[in-house]
């Protein structure tokens, strides 16, 4: 039971480990994917941005237009009262009482606006930020996948060169080798040659008696005869 326990557990990190090689394989195919997707979101948000900032002008615009309204209207009431005309001022006030409500409104409007505009602009030099170190990130780790692979490549090259180098080291050898044993065996023939020259010479010098046989019956009764008169 245990064995099977031990051989389960090493097919669970078998499968985990090519999991993590697949994943880690599209790793960078992942992270650029991400990258544009960060981009896709981040030029919506400026858009988001540019159309906060368009309604932002605009409200301040009414705004500006509800405020000299009000200024305008208190102004007519200030005259209907200079000319004793309460019940006219009365009328001017209630104008501008509406005219203050969407004054007010327009405040708000504008107030909220500007704190969108505020949040959005640090949300995007954030974003802005974060895609920036990614990016660099990203093209470190590119670049040394790329040295790394040619380095991987360079070293399996060399390897096998060295291996075919070797081998024709070794057959260099063989052939230098076999040459000199085909020089000394040529160089022996020629010795041979000669002295097989030499002795016919000789042997032919003896025939004519120009050259006296050492080997001869005579030649060791001589050589007998000095060594006994010595």
């Amino acid at each position: 039971m245990n064995i099977w326990s031990k051989l389960l557990t090493a097919l669970r990190g078998g499968a985990n480990e090519v999991g993590e090689s697949l994943v880690d394989g599209q790793a960078l195919r992942i992270l650029d994917q991400e990258i544009r997707d960060s981009d896709l979101e981040l030029r919506r948000s400026k858009e988001a941005l540019a159309e906060i900032m368009a309604k932002h002008k605009l409200a301040e615009d009414r705004l500006a237009s509800s405020r000299d309204k009000v200024a305008e209207y208190e102004a007519y009431a200030m005259k209907a009262l200079e000319a004793g005309d309460e019940s006219l001022a009365r009328e001017v006030a209630a104008k501008i009482a509406l005219l203050e409500g969407s004054r007010d409104a327009d405040e708000h409007q504008v107030r909220q606006f500007a704190s969108s505009i505020v949040d959005l602009r640090k949300a995007i030099l954030q974003a802005e930020g974060n895609i920036r170190r990614l990016k660099q990130q990203l093209d470190t780790v590119k670049a040394t996948e790329s040295v790394q692979r040619a380095q991987a490549t360079v070293a399996h090259r060399y390897a096998g060169s060295q291996s075919r180098m070797q081998t024709a080291v070794e057959s260099l050898e063989r052939i230098k080798l076999k040459q000199a044993e085909r020089g000394a065996r040529m160089d022996a023939a020629a010795e041979l040659a000669k002295d097989e020259g030499q002795d016919a010479l000789d042997t032919k010098l003896r025939e004519a008696g120009i050259i006296a046989d050492a080997t001869s019956a005579d030649s060791v009764l001589e050589r007998l005869k000095q060594k006994s008169a010595g």
